[in-house]
Parts: structure tokens; sequence; C-alpha cells
């Protein structure tokens, strides 16, 4: 197998970020680019919803703008996310190189354990959320992604500490993820629609219980130690060869028209 690209150190808004995310799957499905391992960060802080969300029903949007809260629809699915400070991970690879496998569980479970190999060569000690047979996967009970840990997340202290979403489109794979470096559950059940404060605190408590991020369990490391590590665990547990690189300019270009055209507007991040 060909090696595969690693981009760090990028910080960018809501709308290029996603964008730059589909633009790669989208030339990497044509065998333009290499499959592609990135890293990136989001300025100013924004709350992104999954494909499927509900946007007028769940979010406040009036509170997002009031917050300085960018809003912008992701291609994957899941729930709201509010990206502040944190390290985000995306992984792109099409899926005639056999690499992951075809149920998104398994393939989830792989990069899963990527991830946490990654995190307990930091000394963070890491696990799987572990299946319960007879169980079904946990749902959560909010608009909010970290509000519980499905099976195969990365969990700490058997809470919830990176969330994940994945999609597969023209025979490619994107999933990218959240790793949260502190997290204000205030902050974001402020952005989330509730039909009472009751219920608004209800959801909070549950988000706090179920949710960690790595400054909550003690952990301080920065993007650079972070993304060392994580590539590093990915590389070993895939088995893939990692290079450092940067975007095509076609991928550039395509991201800048993605981001105006698509992830800026308004038909996009309300169309449901």
């Amino acid at each position: 197998m060909q090696p595969w690209r690693l981009i760090t150190n990028s910080s960018s808004n809501a709308f290029y970020n996603m964008a730059v995310d589909e633009a790669i799957m989208i030339l990497h499905s044509k065998n333009e680019v290499p499959p592609t391992l990135r890293f990136y960060s989001w300025k100013p802080a924004a709350l992104s919803l999954g494909y499927f969300q509900k946007t007028k029903k769940e979010i406040d949007y009036q509170n997002c703008q009031k917050e300085g809260i960018d809003l912008v629809r992701r291609l994957t699915g899941g729930r709201a996310i509010l990206h502040d400070r944190e390290l985000t991970y995306s992984l792109i690879i099409r899926e005639d190189y056999k690499l992951l496998a075809n149920s998104i569980e398994k393939s989830y479970q792989q990069i899963s354990r990527g991830l946490v190999s990654g995190l307990q060569q930091l000394g963070i000690p890491a696990e799987l959320k572990a299946v319960e047979r007879g169980k079904k996967a946990p749902l959560g009970h909010s608009a909010a992604c970290f509000d519980a840990p499905s099976w195969y997340e990365v969990i700490l202290d058997n809470k919830k500490l990176i969330g994940s979403a994945q999609r597969r489109k023209n025979g490619t794979i994107l999933q990218h993820g959240s790793l949260p470096l502190t997290m204000n559950a205030e902050k974001i059940f402020k952005l989330l629609n509730y039909s009472s404060e009751e219920q608004r605190k209800k959801a909070r408590r549950t988000f706090s219980l179920k949710s960690t991020s790595l400054k909550k369990a003690g952990y301080n490391f920065s993007h650079s130690e972070l993304e060392n590590a994580i590539a590093a665990g990915l590389a070993q547990v895939l088995g893939i060869e990692l290079e450092k690189s940067k975007l095509t300019e076609a991928e550039n270009e395509l991201a800048k028209k993605l981001a105006s055209e698509k992830y800026k507007s308004q038909n996009w991040n309300f169309k449901r």
C-alpha cells in the first residue's frame, strides 16, 4: 500500500474545516490524492451538527450567534459537538484498499484501537467501550454527542473521551472525531433547545457524568504531542506508513468552493 499523507497543525473556521474533509474525500475517491490522516482545530469555536439533525428543533441558533459560535452541518452522522479547545482528527481511505472492515461498526473498532494505542503511549489509560451482550448500543438522551459512549468508542474512567462519526460515499470512507482538551458543559447546553430549564439541567447533569476531557482527567498535552502519539498509534494498529505532507492546490481550491457554496449556506445548515 502507498504511504498515507499526514497533515497536521491546521486551525481554521468550521466551514473550511468541513470543506477540507470533503475535498480530500472527493479527490481521494478519484485516486488523485493518497489516503490521508489529518489533524486540525477550530477557530473560532463552532457547533457542528450531525447530517440528520434538525437544526431549528434542536439548536438555539440565536444563542449561537450571541456567543459567537459558528454553526455547521457535518457530512457525517451523529449529534452536536461544540468544537472549542480540542484536537480533531480525520481519516480518509477508499474501500477498495481493503484496510478497514466493510462493517461500519468493525471499522470504527479498528480506528478506535489506533486512537487508544496512541493515547496510551502518552500514559493516558484510554480504553474501548466494550460491547455488552444482550444490550443495544447506548444512544444518549440529548442532542449533544458526548452524553453517552457507544460500543467501541474511546473512553477514559468509563466516560466518553473521543466522539467520532463515519460516512461512506463513492466507495470512500471518511471518519472524523473530536478529542476535547477541556469541556464546558454549561456553554454547550446553552446552544441546544429544550422545552424547559429543568430538562436542560437534567441533560447537562447526565452529560457531565458520562463525558470527560483530558484536563478533567488530569492530563495536559500540546496538540503536537497528541498528534504525534495518535499518528503513531494508528500507524501501528492499521499497519500503515505515514509521510508528512500538505493539501494540494486542487484540494485547497475545491475546499474553498465547498466552504463558500455549501458549508456556509443556510440551505445546507438548515436543510432539516
